[in-house]
């Protein structure tokens, strides 16, 4: 493979599915609170927060990143204090370019999870909880298994984002191969110099084959959860 691609070409492949990982991973449990929310509370503020869940569907996606560098770069405050507090460095390492595809992958994730929430009838988990059982003791044994497919699906979802996300990564990391570099600004980088098509249909035909593969894998999943909690 790294002779098929290249040093270069692989090292973008890693990191893509590094990034894609940690940013599904990480803003998994946000997405589930956050569509729990959305779903099944009203308070003052529920369509602002709908709003902003949803703004990096809107915006333009350099946009997204540069507002990312505003906050979070290292002359920013929010940025200087991470990381003289913590030693967290966002722009330009690859911790950045799995926050700037988190914000982008994450309103699929939530409105994806939202309407799993919305599926599963309220009466269930009343239920439940007249028997006497705590509220987080309901959601892991009741509702939890019943947006279970939701719930892989947004994760996936998010993840695909991720992999194929562009324009707020390379804004607020740029595309310093073997650091900051995915997939997606590796084949634009490849593009910009002649006579390097072929490298590009490599690049491109990998990134097919991991979204068509994440898919395939979230689609068998979704079926057997299913089919489990329809057996129960």
């Amino acid at each position: 493979m790294s002779g098929w691609l290249g040093a270069e070409g692989w090292a973008a492949v890693q990191l893509s599915l590094k990034v894609s990982v940690w940013a599904t991973l990480l803003s998994l449990p946000f997405g589930i609170a956050v569509a729990w929310l959305l779903a099944r509370k009203s308070f003052a503020g529920k369509q602002v927060l709908n709003g902003i869940v949803h703004l990096p569907l809107i915006l333009p996606p350099v946009v997204t990143g540069y507002l990312l560098l505003l906050m979070l770069g290292r002359r920013a405050p929010v940025g200087a204090f991470l990381e003289e507090t913590f030693g967290l460095v966002f722009a330009f390492r690859w911790t950045g370019a799995a926050l700037a595809a988190a914000v982008m992958a994450f309103p699929l994730m939530v409105r994806a999870i939202r309407l799993a929430y919305e599926a599963v009838d309220p009466g269930l988990e009343e239920a439940a909880a007249t028997l006497g059982a705590p509220r987080w003791r309901v959601f892991l044994t009741v509702t939890l298994p019943l947006i279970l497919p939701g719930v892989l699906t947004g994760a996936v979802l998010a993840f695909a984002k991720a992999m194929g996300e562009f324009g707020a990564t390379i804004t607020f990391v740029s595309a310093i191969p073997g650091r900051t570099q995915t997939l997606p600004s590796a084949i634009y980088g490849v593009l910009q110099v002649p006579g390097a098509e072929a490298q590009a249909m490599r690049l491109v035909i990998v990134s097919i084959a991991v979204a068509m593969g994440a898919l395939v894998v979230s689609e068998i999943l979704a079926r057997r959860v299913s089919k489990r909690v329809a057996g129960q």
